[in-house]
């Protein structure tokens, strides 16, 4: 376990794997399976970016929202760069010192192969493009807060760099009791409303709380059961367009969410847990998705 002065620690998980830890948030990055193997289960198999791709012209944007240590986003691009594609990433953190501390141990960590005069790049001037194979990749990172971003998002022109709507969201924030400003409904209300109608998106997400899925389909989004990756039996997975949710929650659900200690979205950024208002409820049953 190396310590250094930036306030993370590198550690080694019970498989073996190494990953970052904030010592700050007391947080451990990807801490049961480790980064790549909850990158691939969560976001590129649950995605299915590969056969997304193969059926897609032109740019594919994907928002990394919670860039971290930069795992899910590298492991996006290596699992895709056989591919004749196209990529817009766009990475969004309040802190770009994570990666920089990862990059420092890149040999322990084992996902920065061939990405590392990239990354410095991207670290220096907060975007990088590049060509890896087939692949063309145009990386920018946001640095700032998100949900002040989003919230002011409407401000911006159409020429904004960030403006481009996504195909797909890496959702990586700290969970909701440590980190309550990222699971919210007005800022998963504004990231809906970002979405292009008719550019079908997912967003997978480790939680399964039933308040998250509450949150995600009040906010507008389709939502159903996430594949498993660690210790999870199961995550969550959101879409504007139904056709990505391979097993969307049901009637069944619907009533647990109803009995639930735990359902109420937070409005403001306060952790708390509620049941279901009368006028959630409202809107939640009617919902289009348990209507079908």
């Amino acid at each position: 376990m190396v310590q250094t002065d930036s306030g993370y620690q590198l550690v080694r998980l019970n498989n073996g794997i190494c990953s970052v830890r904030s010592l700050a948030d007391a947080e451990t990055f990807h801490p049961v399976v480790g980064p790549v193997a909850e990158a691939e289960a969560l976001y590129v198999n649950q995605l299915k970016l590969r056969e997304r791709l193969q059926n897609h012209t032109g740019e594919f944007v994907v928002w990394d929202v919670g860039l971290g240590a930069a795992a899910n986003a590298l492991t996006v691009l290596r699992a895709t760069r056989d591919l004749p594609c196209q990529i817009r990433l766009v990475s969004f953190d309040h802190t770009i010192e994570p990666l920089e501390f990862a990059l420092k141990h890149a040999t322990d960590l084992g996902y920065f192969g061939g990405y590392e005069n990239h990354l410095q790049q991207f670290i220096r001037e907060s975007r990088v493009t590049f060509q890896d194979g087939q692949q063309s990749v145009n990386w920018e990172f946001h640095h700032g807060d998100f949900p002040t971003w989003l919230a002011n998002s409407k401000l911006k022109t159409k020429n904004s760099k960030f403006s481009r709507p996504p195909h797909a969201i890496l959702f990586d924030a700290y969970s909701p009791a440590k980190n309550p400003a990222m699971w919210t409904l007005p800022l998963f209300t504004n990231l809906f409303q970002q979405l292009n109608p008719q550019r079908p998106c997912a967003l997978p997400t480790y939680s399964r709380s039933t308040i998250l899925r509450v949150t995600l389909l009040l906010a507008g989004f389709f939502v159903g059961v996430g594949h498993a990756t660690g210790e999870k039996e199961e995550t969550t997975i959101a879409a504007n367009d139904l056709s990505l949710i391979a097993e969307p929650l049901d009637a069944r659900w619907l009533a647990r969410a109803k009995r639930s200690h735990s359902a109420e979205p937070m409005v403001e950024p306060i952790y708390h847990i509620a049941p279901l208002s009368a006028a959630s409820w409202e809107k939640l049953s009617a919902h289009p998705q348990f209507q079908l």
